[in-house]
């Protein structure tokens, strides 16, 4: 089978879902209106609340939400289980899962003047509904920062084996990563005090950053060479480097580094797009890694652990509670009308199906044989898109640190708003403002991540495990938990907003789906740890699981108090209500 014919029937199904389902829940579910006026409308003030055309919102929401989850999760998927169940979660769950998350997440936020999704809880349900959300998402947001930390420093570490036996540095892609830092932050100032045109710094600053991927290999910045010491210890003074990085990104204006640097990356998502469509069309590439990785001669070994490993480690490919941060964010601030709700919220998380399927495609044309199949996700990947690009002349080498650069751009925009958002947490719940509740903020949601990548965790052979590979069921789950949780706030929404409609289960059966997959992976890891004492285990990822299904717990009681207390009451008005 070949693999275009993989990807073309992924991207009929996704479009058909976007045809069908994402008009039945515009029409029939959330009742989108352009008569009514959206916060953006309503309340524009040029800073925060400023309609966009759905054309560059739309682009700006995808590359918001499509950083390395959906490239890590789909890639760690296909090798445990097969490329088919990972498949077919990443459809089901774009389609009738994290599309209805995505989108529900939007339109509650805009029918109540563009409040959070965690606001949206906090009228719907109750206030302590709210702290025990914004608890979770913080601890889910420190899990996402651990992950995407140590697995971008891993990739500044050791070497890549090209196939005509040169070696890639990881040095090089280290310091093609400073300067694409330092480009954004000239590109900014220019922007702000030059007075320069966007189109003029796109065009000026989006070449030199092809200047600084060629560059790297001839300057590389390999800590381990330099310093002497395994490629292990020097990924870890990376990641505090990194982390560094995160707690000034935290606290600078945004129009200093976050904007310039989000649109520059912008162009690298749609560039590397354009080179699996290069790979996917012309390549000639054939199906190689197994559909299933175990047989079905013994079922209980066949679906579990893929029950339900499967369903938080895919994590953004399928859904990600992260998404509803951006839409009831950014996004919600933006939209024009009613109407853009659909090809925004449901649209682009369909589209993030197809990055997931992509990146699912560069582990298919792999031997289960081929030493690169036993590499970290983004060697993988950068190795995939590598080859599509070697169609067209490019040298391996060049396009390898191509599909390297792209992978920590996409993961530099999630660690960027994650440390952000963390920050805003801890000062929301603490109440301190200004320079101390800043400072508070930024260094609790770093120095907690800094505390696990720190720490080396062996396996049972005595050798050290990645960081990521550690705490990726961990923030599988709390990801996915935390869609759940968002979904829950959309179910209590629709249930008060449409009393006489059934309409929240649409919303309701994802939401009962994902909690129960979430929770069911936090409880094995307390299994794992504490009961059967297996090895690789960090001592923080049972007390960690065990908070989260007690937060979780604790909100799906509140919201069934709040349900039962709203149906003994007059129905109420919603801002907005459908």
């Amino acid at each position: 089978m070949s693999i275009l014919m993989v990807v073309v029937v992924c991207f009929i199904i996704l479009l058909l879902g976007y045809l069908t389902y994402g008009k039945f829940l515009a029409n029939k579910v959330f009742q989108l209106d352009d008569s009514r006026k959206t916060p953006a409308v309503e309340m524009e003030d040029g800073v925060d609340y400023v309609p966009a055309d759905a054309k560059y919102l739309a682009g700006q929401h995808f590359s918001a939400i499509a950083a390395a989850g959906p490239i890590v999760g789909p890639i760690v998927a296909g090798t445990l289980f097969g490329w088919v169940p990972a498949l077919i979660w990443i459809l089901l769950g774009s389609i009738f899962v994290g599309g209805v998350h995505d989108m529900g997440s939007l339109v509650a936020s805009i029918r109540h003047k563009a409040k959070s999704i965690t606001e949206v809880v906090r009228e719907n349900v109750s206030q302590r509904a709210f702290i025990l959300f914004m608890l979770f998402i913080w601890i889910t947001l420190v899990y996402i920062i651990v992950a995407f930390t140590d697995i971008t420093a891993r990739s500044f570490v050791g070497s890549i084996t090209l196939d005509d036996g040169t070696k890639l540095p990881g040095g090089a892609i280290a310091t093609s990563s400073i300067i694409y830092i330092i480009l954004p932050i000239i590109m900014g100032l220019l922007l702000k005090f030059g007075r320069m045109n966007l189109w003029l710094a796109t065009a000026i600053f989006l070449p030199l950053v092809g200047v600084a991927i060629w560059i790297g290999p001839y300057i590389p910045l390999s800590l381990d060479t330099m310093l002497g010491m395994t490629p292990n210890d020097a990924s870890k003074i990376w990641a505090a480097l990194i982390l560094v990085y995160c707690l000034v990104c935290a606290v600078l204006p945004m129009w200093l580094l976050l904007q310039p640097r989000g649109h520059l990356g912008g162009y690298f998502l749609y560039a590397t797009l354009a080179a699996a469509a290069i790979g996917i069309l012309f390549g000639g590439y054939e199906v190689k890694f197994p559909a299933f990785v175990k047989g079905f001669d013994n079922m209980d070994v066949f679906f579990f652990p893929m029950l339900p490993i499967l369903f938080i480690t895919v994590a953004c490919g399928a859904c990600s509670g992260f998404h509803s941060l951006v839409s009831s964010g950014t996004t919600c601030k933006q939209l024009k009308k009613e109407s853009d709700a659909r090809p925004i919220g449901y649209g682009m998380m369909l589209l993030e199906g197809l990055v997931a399927v992509i990146a699912l495609a560069t582990v298919m044309i792999l031997l289960p044989s081929d030493p690169l199949a036993k590499k970290a996700p983004n060697f993988i990947y950068a190795s995939g898109i590598g080859n599509f690009l070697g169609l067209i002349g490019i040298p391996a080498a060049l396009g390898i640190s191509f599909g390297l650069m792209a992978f920590t751009t996409f993961v530099y925009d999630t660690l960027d708003i994650c440390t952000r958002l963390g920050r805003y947490i801890i000062e929301e719940l603490t109440g301190l403002k200004g320079i101390v509740g800043k400072t508070l903020g930024s260094l609790l949601t770093t120095v907690v991540p800094l505390i696990f990548v720190l720490t080396t965790v062996l396996d049972a052979k005595g050798n050290p495990i990645p960081a990521w590979r550690v705490f990726w069921n961990t923030f599988g789950a709390s990801n996915q938990l935390l869609a759940a949780l968002a979904l829950i706030g959309v179910t209590v929404w629709l249930i008060n907003s449409r009393r006489d409609s059934k309409v929240w289960l649409v919303s309701f059966f994802p939401a009962c789906f994902m909690f129960l997959m979430s929770n069911w992976g936090l409880a094995l890891a307390i299994r794992d740890a504490w009961i059967l004492n297996k090895p690789g285990i960090h001592v923080a990822v049972p007390y960690a699981s065990l908070i989260l299904i007690g937060l979780s717990v604790l909100l799906a009681v509140e919201t069934i108090y709040a349900i039962n207390k709203s149906k003994k009451e007059k129905p109420k008005l919603t801002a907005n209500p459908s």
